[in-house]
């Protein structure tokens, strides 16, 4: 019998002058035309932090210390598959923000996270908005299983 595993990934909330920095999603197969985060798989042998810095410089050319991370929210979803997602808020880096992936990105943009764009994906969006009211973990797509056990 194989062991249970699922997809780890981190997102970005690179935050300044109150706005957050998103990233719309390009010819990736997967929500493509929609607003994201700066974000990725962990690897084997990789911490969610090491991901963290590793994937904002792959994907937006800015180089973060592990200790300007902080931990702002962590949802476990489910649809197709399990995933696990971290979400870490930073305010201090190194570079500009720039579009390093042009394959899989096709636009940046700073917005408030009060007004995001309607075509941002929904679970981006609960996890923005929850960090914003200060709530740490959330879920998505176990509402038949919640409806199970009742």
């Amino acid at each position: 019998m194989s062991r249970f595993t699922m997809v780890v990934a981190v997102h970005l909330l690179l935050l300044q002058k109150q706005k957050v920095l998103l990233a719309r999603r390009f010819n990736t197969g997967y929500e493509d035309g929609k607003f994201s985060l700066p974000a990725g798989h962990v690897e084997a042998n990789e911490s969610c932090l090491a991901a963290m810095v590793r994937e904002a410089k792959e994907e937006i050319n800015i180089l973060i210390q592990p200790q300007d991370l902080q931990l702002a929210h962590v949802m476990h979803r489910t649809t197709d598959r399990e995933s696990i997602d971290f979400f870490f808020s930073c305010k201090i880096w190194e570079g500009q923000p720039e579009i390093n992936e042009k394959e899989k990105c096709d636009c940046l943009q700073w917005s408030d996270p009060q007004k995001l764009p309607t075509n941002t994906i929904p679970y981006i969006r609960q996890a923005i908005t929850l960090f914003q009211q200060g709530q740490p973990y959330s879920q998505m797509g176990w509402e038949g299983e919640a409806k199970k056990l009742s």
